[in-house]
């Protein structure tokens, strides 16, 4: 049924499936070794959590992306979910590479906890026994790719229309497993990473109960080999049917050679899914190693060589049967590329002695799958395009791959250290990018973070509208639709619209008896200029009545003119028709996070400034600040990169400088004059150092505005001192808040609201 005419018509939904990735990595303390503590309980039951949970230990984490509809949506999702994981178990690292570290006495090696009565614990109690408590401890990779329902519909179009999606499901998966097993040495080869293991490591003997070394030759992979994460012997299946492999594995389990179809382990397995009657729903390829030099343990070129493979073994023609006598043979290839995988030069050895090198037939398979895939148009796609031709130097330079790189680094007893060196690297870059949401980095921090907080809970997550920022969360059955991280079913469209106003927020806390600055409101510049008698020789600010992250904000403090009075009243009424004209509050501004009536963060901002140091020119201080990873654009970081633009130059010239000024060493030189983390501001940490009395002053605000979620900005004088009359006031009350300036603050503690948030939706 799948000839080439057949497969040709399928040609522009060849690319289309869904791509999930499921790793291993083991737990460790500073010094590498096995961390002994339970599962972080911040990740919450380990069957409840749909994207975090435990493998074969309670040391060994498992992170599992969704099926998505890219290898890069599933690759950047992994790396978030590495990230999450890193920043959330304290001071332990995840352990970069599959073969473990140096291990405790194996009574010591904690099976993971689900209840004594649970199949779960029950099974890793058997395999325990079967195979040992340290080849458990080999972790992995394995990379699920199914084909769209599209395929499979024209596919059945095709073909006449009679033959059930479920037939084909199975031909078509059926297909692909034989051939990818019969070529996953190459993927071996070429992506191995596991080519030393630490020098005390020994695993349980399959053959005769007694721990040995894992070493072989001149291995890439030990894990993918004999000593490696496998059954206890080779079992033959008939992969030709689905009827006869359930009937295969089905008498391995009556026989006792299998303690259920859970315990089979080969290299490509079909997986289930309800929805498909019993067809198969995807392939799980299970031959790919952690990639320890990269931060997320994933090498992205073996994903995308993985699929690869995967589309050659659905569009190529098989060569061969795959009977007990192929299934042999291609496990005999596997073992011997894990063993001598860095001999390029070797000849596999039941081949005739003429028969070409290892490299040579990577070389030969390459130009094959080069022209099948051709045929398809699979290189139009730019992804694909360079994973291949990444795959092409790897074959023509064999010393460039990483299981070579890392048999070299590991060499005079440096297993331990090197590898530990790269768990830290991988654990400083979680906490230099621990805001980031990879894959999602367009949208808006706070966004990010929740989303970042929501996974890390096992709460999923669909975008209904990427640009808005609009997202609903799910965990089941609950669903919380939010906008913008803040925006939530907590608060009344009548209480955002009365944050949004701020005459009416003005007048909702003056009744309250809540201090708020003196003014007046303006609906034309004629009657605001009426009133210029009034304001003159006080500080003030001119605003718009509706605004946010400081626009049209122009502030009077000290000898201002008729003239800058004019200007100010143009800039605002150039964004609202009314506009605020108020006494300027003296003191320090202070944003309050409010959620239920209680106080979960407090910062105050700091205009854009740098510090000299009687070297550098003001416009080279800049520069540096701004290679802070925390330091951004748009709001897609916590903080905003200060800008070299004519605001902050006519600024530095009121002061007597300019950009290219040298500030004395210890002189604080600011570069706004608003105090908005948008412009580039710092933001300070003050949650635990602010008299009480203000945390209840803005507990108060809320109520009376009615809101769940808000932002009080108060203006204070002295955070160390009570409030009084005369010494605060409110001057704003955000609906919007942001949370990544309370998260990660240019100075003090991640506050957490992220999580503080989501406990508030009710997860």
């Amino acid at each position: 049924m799948l000839t080439n005419a057949t497969l040709k018509q399928l040609k522009k939904h060849i690319l289309e499936g869904l791509f999930g990735i499921e790793k291993e990595n083991l737990r460790v303390t500073q010094n590498g070794e096995l961390a002994l503590t339970p599962h972080p309980a911040i990740f919450g039951g380990k069957t409840a959590n749909q994207f975090i949970t435990t493998d074969f230990s309670e040391s060994q984490v498992e992170i599992i992306t969704p099926p998505l509809p890219s290898i890069e949506e599933a690759y950047d999702f992994l790396h978030t979910l590495h990230s999450v994981v890193s920043q959330e178990i304290g001071d332990e690292l995840l352990w970069p590479q599959s073969l473990p570290p140096v291990l405790p006495d194996d009574s010591l090696i904690p099976i993971a906890k689900y209840g004594a009565e649970s199949e779960f614990e029950i099974y890793r109690n058997t395999i325990s026994e079967t195979y040992g408590k340290q080849r458990q401890l080999i972790c992995g990779i394995h990379f699920n790719v199914s084909l769209s329902d599209n395929f499979f519909k024209q596919l059945q179009e095709i073909t006449g229309g009679t033959t059930a999606i479920a037939t084909l499901k199975e031909e078509v998966y059926l297909k692909i497993l034989r051939q990818s097993m019969t070529h996953r040495w190459m993927l071996v080869w070429m992506f191995g990473e596991t080519p030393t293991a630490e020098r005390n490591f020994k695993v349980k003997s399959l053959a005769t109960g007694l721990d040995v070394p894992m070493k072989c030759g001149a291995s890439i992979s030990l894990r993918s080999g004999p000593l490696g994460y496998r059954n206890k012997k080779e079992y033959i299946l008939d992969y030709y049917s689905l009827q006869k492999y359930n009937h295969c594995v089905s008498r391995l389990i009556e026989k006792g050679e299998l303690s259920s179809t859970k315990e089979l382990y080969p290299p490509v397995r079909m997986k289930f899914l309800e929805k498909d009657n019993g067809a198969p729903s995807y392939l799980e390829l299970r031959f790919l190693d952690l990639s320890p030099l990269s931060v997320s343990g994933v090498n992205k070129s073996a994903l995308y060589g993985s699929h690869i493979l995967y589309l050659y073994s659905l569009l190529s023609q098989e060569k061969e049967l795959f009977d007990g006598e192929a299934q042999h043979r291609a496990t005999k290839r596997q073992d011997y590329i894990s063993c001598f995988g860095r001999c390029p030069d070797r000849g596999f050895p039941e081949e005739l002695a003429k028969a070409p090198t290892i490299a040579e037939e990577v070389e030969l398979l390459l130009n094959d799958i080069y022209e099948c895939l051709n045929d398809y148009g699979v290189w139009d796609n730019q992804n694909y395009k360079t994973a291949f031709e990444h795959m092409q130097f790897l074959a023509a330079n064999p010393n460039q791959r990483e299981g070579v790189k890392l048999f070299e680094a590991t060499q005079n007893d440096n297993f331990m250290d090197f590898y530990l060196a790269q768990a830290k690297l991988a654990k400083k870059d979680a906490a230099d990018n621990g805001f980031r949401f990879y894959g999602l980095t367009d949208m808006e921090m706070s966004t990010q973070l929740m989303l970042r907080a929501a996974i890390c809970r096992g709460v999923g997550f669909k975008i209904l509208d990427r640009k808005e920022n609009f997202v609903e969360l799910n965990r089941n059955g609950k669903i919380e639709r939010v906008i913008q991280a803040t925006k939530t079913s907590l608060d009344n469209y009548a209480t955002v619209l009365a944050m949004e106003n701020k005459v009416v927020t003005k007048k909702l806390l003056a009744s309250d008896n809540i201090r708020v600055p003196r003014g007046g409101e303006y609906d034309d510049k004629a009657s605001a200029k009426i009133d210029l008698p009034k304001y003159l020789g006080q500080p003030i600010v001119i605003k718009p009545k509706s605004t946010n992250f400081g626009i049209g904000i122009t502030i009077l403090k000290d000898k201002w003119s008729e003239e800058n009075f004019q200007t100010g009243l143009d800039i605002a009424f150039s964004h609202d028709n009314t506009v605020l004209i108020e006494e300027f509050i003296t003191g320090r501004e202070f944003r309050f996070f409010v959620i239920n009536d209680e106080v979960v963060g407090i910062l105050h901002r700091v205009p854009a400034n740098v510090m000299g140091d009687g070297i550098h020119t003001v416009r080279e201080l800049i520069e540096q600040k701004n290679l802070d990873p925390r330091r951004g654009k748009n709001y897609h970081t916590p903080l905003e990169k200060i800008a070299l633009g004519r605001e902050e130059e006519l600024f530095l010239q009121l002061q007597g400088y300019n950009f290219d000024s040298v500030i004395k060493d210890g002189e604080q030189l600011f570069l706004r004059e608003n105090s908005n983390i948008s412009t580039g501001g710092d933001s300070l940490d003050f949650t635990d150092s602010v008299h009480h009395s203000y945390k209840e002053l803005a507990v108060k605000a809320t109520k009376a505005v009615g809101a769940k979620i808000t932002g009080a900005d108060i203006m204070i004088s002295n955070i160390n001192e009570p409030a009084t009359d005369n010494n605060h006031a409110i001057i704003e009350m955000n609906f919007n808040p942001a949370l990544h300036i309370h998260c990660f603050p240019y100075e003090g503690k991640n506050r957490r609201i992220n999580f503080k948030l989501l406990e508030a939706l009710g997860y």
